[in-house]
């Protein structure tokens, strides 16, 4: 018996890296598991459902109940349809993670329309719209006088939430899902719906080439950049356990885990009367001077 028994959990971008990871977790506590994932490539280009459906197979062999779905989340009617799958083969729906995406980096003076539109398109929309499908399944559930003890779990970043240079699309998308995740969770918690994020840190295919080269780990020692180490958290989250916590972002990165405290007004300069712009200069040199310092993505 793990602690998510019985539990149905959809995982998009579930097939390779973080993503596939979670699903073999989830497995292992005894979810039963939909393996989404389109199967393109790093930049989003392309489609094939074979390596969902090779998790999938995983995880039957090792005694579980699992399905793949190679659906578009960003697509309105197929991310629709993937909840709805969810439902009618496995009963219901009670956990769903937010973990597709693809990056297509480039510093803002030469970055293309069209690579800003695929990267917010697929973290963003592809963020909200199985949100929006799941939680209206939520809803009518509570309308009818049933009880949710429901997930939502979404994917953000520090580059979202601290800034890197080269990553403004990406950057943008992920510090959006940080607000949607604080937002949506004050508007969901009344339906039984819990609803956090999750800023990992890991060696994949998406981040294989960025930053300094991986360190050698000797076999049987931790590795700090494996994936799985993201997959304790997203799944306690994902399990009853973690009812009572929501609109929160944690971070799990090389051995790390800690729980972000969002914004905090810094220093204050208040009177009662209209600023002149002629004044400003030394009442913002203060503050400035008196603030925290900003933290890094390290």
């Amino acid at each position: 018996m793990g602690i998510c028994e019985g539990r149905v959990v959809i995982v998009t971008g579930g097939a390779r890296g973080i993503g596939r990871e979670y699903c073999l977790e989830y497995a292992r506590q005894g979810a039963k598991v939909v393996v989404n994932d389109l199967g393109g490539d790093r930049t989003g280009e392309g489609g094939d459902v074979g390596p969902a459906e090779q998790v999938a197979q995983e995880i039957r062999a090792l005694g579980g109940e699992a399905i793949s779905n190679g659906a578009d989340v960003s697509d309105w009617d197929q991310a629709g349809a993937m909840i709805k799958q969810a439902v009618e083969t496995f009963g219901g729906l009670d956990v769903l993670v937010n973990n597709a995406g693809i990056l297509r980096d480039r510093m803002l003076v030469n970055m293309s329309i069209d690579e800003w539109d695929s990267v917010i398109r697929v973290h963003l929309r592809g963020t909200f719209c199985p949100m929006r499908h799941a939680s209206a399944y939520w809803r009518e559930r509570s309308k009818a006088g049933e009880t949710n003890d429901a997930r939502i779990i979404n994917t953000t970043s520090v580059s979202g939430l601290f800034g890197n240079q080269g990553q403004t699309n990406y950057g943008a998308a992920k510090a959006g899902i940080a607000s949607m995740t604080v937002i949506s969770a004050q508007e969901l918690i009344r339906y039984g719906v819990t609803v956090n994020a999750i800023s990992p840190g890991a060696l994949t295919r998406m981040t294989e080439d960025l930053g300094p080269p991986p360190e050698e780990v000797a076999e049987g020692t931790f590795n700090p950049r494996d994936p799985g180490n993201i997959a304790p958290i997203c799944v306690w989250l994902g399990s009853s356990e973690a009812k009572d916590v929501t609109g929160q972002v944690f971070e799990s990165m090389r051995g790390r885990l800690c729980v972000y405290e969002g914004w905090h007004r810094g220093p204050v300069v208040e009177q009662e009367a209209r600023f002149d712009p002629a004044t400003l200069g030394p009442i913002v040199e203060k503050m400035m001077k008196d603030r925290r310092p900003d933290q890094g993505m390290g």
